[in-house]
């Protein structure tokens, strides 16, 4: 690792739907986070899925969505903040969620 670098960056972000049981809402939001993650000129490895429904009591399955990025820099991450791809991607879906929840994570 290049150590002039910042620590690699790991933006994760849990998504509840308003109406996940509606295939359309869902296919829509699938379509716009896979356009997101293939746009992106900052992202530097991404992981899009669904809870795995695991069952103990540590594990959240409340979600719909799960999605994380990570960023080589933390530049990387403020640029990926205001870049296109990723304002629209806010801009189709923000009325198709009710809650997100976003974990950024510097590694040691």
């Amino acid at each position: 690792m290049n150590k002039d670098k910042t620590k690699n960056f790991s933006h994760s972000v849990l998504f509840w739907l308003k109406e996940p049981e509606i295939a359309t809402v869902r296919a829509k939001f699938e379509s716009e986070a896979k356009k997101l993650i293939a746009e992106s000129r900052y992202a530097h490895f991404s992981h899009f899925g669904v809870p795995a429904g695991t069952d103990r009591a540590v594990v959240d399955n409340s979600y719909t969505y799960s999605m994380i990025v990570t960023f080589e820099t933390v530049a990387d991450h403020d640029a990926y903040q205001t870049e296109d791809a990723h304002l629209h991607f806010i801009k189709e879906c923000k009325e198709l969620w009710t809650k997100v929840v976003i974990y950024d994570v510097l590694s040691l």
